[in-house]
């Protein structure tokens, strides 16, 4: 077991309080790790590192082209270290290794993307209707960011967060999960051996209650990212209102995914697994709502029941494991709840439904990939985000049932379509209140997208151009060429 401290203003720092958290194997059921337990203190002495570094210093007059660089040095970091990275993850939260290490060797595009963004940062010059004035508008960084991570894929967060925040030009406080932190303190080295300057990135650890909200209130900071639940973020984006801090929120989610009756049935039947069952359900984007056509739900149903009894279970580094274990005890307990209101609802479990035992796993944090059918969708398990291997079959008749039934919920982060018909899908994908939508296929993701969603999904989008929008400020700034000063003061010009 190691610890693992803080990273402040570039050096490695314990908590000021000395206190320490143990970070538990999910699969293991054993800790491996402690990272610092931080409060107050250590949030504001990131935040002021961070301001600092924002204000003088050599990042604050290091020119965009050099931030792109050293941009693409944190990639080429993150590339040459992707192996050691993923098995860390694969052991904080029990993801499965295969798919840590691709998002490992994906996620230095995240960090390309953006170095190559950094200096198209472009204002304009406006042709205004005053005499003799020229007009221009600039787009500056919006100060220090806060950014609270999630435990499910902690690098990929830091990734959608920290590389347009740095396009930009602003500095950096981040707050992993207490749950997943480790990863994130190992990327601290690999920015800092990249050459970033002291102070631009910092990172603080420890309970939300303890050291997040501080650090959301803190007064140096001017921006607010998060992606976790949407009760976390509802708490936090009050907090952050109260000093009226620019806010982005990746939330919850509760996807339909819909497969009518002309669909390629294999492919929907893998879609609506992946969508569900890949990294145990625990995704913001998960399918959890299959909306199946009447005219083949039951039939679908069997296929899709035969398909997920080829699921394996076990341990998450194995090459034959498709499931890990649930990365917390408390999503653990939510996750059996949620089954137990499915079954109390009326709801029919067609597969599942029970903890599952698995070799070498000590403290059975595994579910059993679960199906209900003869759902309905006011039921608990069909509104509500439940973050686990939980899925809800809904039947419908045509398209305009299968879009009521969709939306009617309070999150629209994303969604999926299965049909041949072209028509169907446009109209489909246009009537879907969702950030994304995926036709003919799940879980595609790219740096070029943005990400993000309606309703109680969350605020502002992450990726892609419009990424490095909320990271920046527009700035109008007016000159007036005439001679002398002529204009009545009294009159507005």
């Amino acid at each position: 077991m190691h610890d693992h401290p803080m990273f402040i203003d570039g050096s490695h720092q314990p908590a000021a309080g000395g206190a320490w958290l143990e970070s538990t194997d999910p699969y293991k059921g054993e800790v491996w790790a402690r990272i610092p337990r931080g409060g107050a203190e250590d949030a504001d002495r990131a935040v002021k590192a961070a301001r600092r570094a924002l204000k003088s210093g050599p990042w604050s007059t290091m020119s965009a082209t050099k931030r792109g660089h050293l941009l693409r040095a944190i990639g080429d970091g993150i590339a040459r270290n992707a192996d050691r990275l993923a098995e860390i993850e694969t052991r904080d939260n029990g993801k499965i290794l295969a798919e840590m290490k691709g998002q490992m060797n994906a996620l230095p595009e995240f960090w390309y993307y953006y170095a190559g963004l950094a200096d198209k940062i472009e204002g304009s010059v406006p042709q205004v209707d005053k005499p003799d004035t020229l007009a221009m508008t600039v787009r500056e960084p919006v100060g220090v960011v806060a950014a609270l991570t999630s435990w499910n894929s902690p690098l990929t967060f830091v990734a959608m967060k920290c590389a347009p925040a740095l396009a930009a030009g602003c500095t950096v406080v981040l707050k992993p999960s207490e749950f997943a932190s480790v990863s994130t303190l190992a990327f601290a080295q690999i920015a800092k051996e990249a050459g970033l300057p002291d102070g631009v990135i910092n990172i603080v650890t420890g309970l939300g209650s303890e050291i997040g909200g501080p650090l959301v209130q803190h007064p140096l900071v001017d921006k607010v990212t998060f992606t976790g639940s949407d009760s976390t973020g509802r708490m936090i984006y009050q907090l952050a209102a109260a000093s009226m801090k620019r806010v982005t929120m990746e939330l919850g989610g509760k996807s339909p995914n819909i497969v009518f009756e002309d669909a390629d049935l294999d492919a929907a039947a893998v879609g609506a697994v992946a969508g569900i069952f890949g990294a145990a359900g625990q995704m913001c984007t998960a399918g959890s709502r299959l909306l199946v056509q009447n005219s083949i739900k039951e039939a679908f149903t069997e296929r899709l029941v035969s398909l997920t009894r080829t699921i394996r279970m076990g341990d998450p580094n194995s090459s034959e494991t498709n499931i890990g274990p649930i990365a917390t005890p408390p999503q653990f307990q939510k996750v059996l709840s949620y089954i137990e209101a499915a079954n109390a609802d009326g709801a029919r479990c067609v597969i599942g439904g029970k903890v599952a035992t698995v070799d070498g796993s000590s403290d059975g944090q595994f579910i059993e990939p679960t199906i209900f059918t003869d759902v309905t969708n006011n039921m608990k398990v069909a509104q509500e985000e439940i973050f686990g291997p939980v899925l809800s079959i809904i039947g419908f008749e045509d398209e305009a049932e299968a879009v009521e039934i969709a939306n009617d919920v309070i999150f629209g982060l994303a969604a999926g379509v299965w049909t041949a018909d072209f028509g169907r899908q446009y109209r489909m994908a246009r009537a879907l209140e969702a950030g994304t939508v995926w036709v003919n296929t799940y879980r595609a993701y790219s740096p070029i997208l943005p990400i993000g969603g309606m309703k109680q999904s969350g605020l502002g989008r992450e990726g892609g151009l419009v990424g490095i929008d909320d990271y920046l400020e527009t700035k109008s700034i007016l000159f007036s060429t005439g001679k002398g000063q002529t204009a009545n003061p009294f009159l507005q010009r």
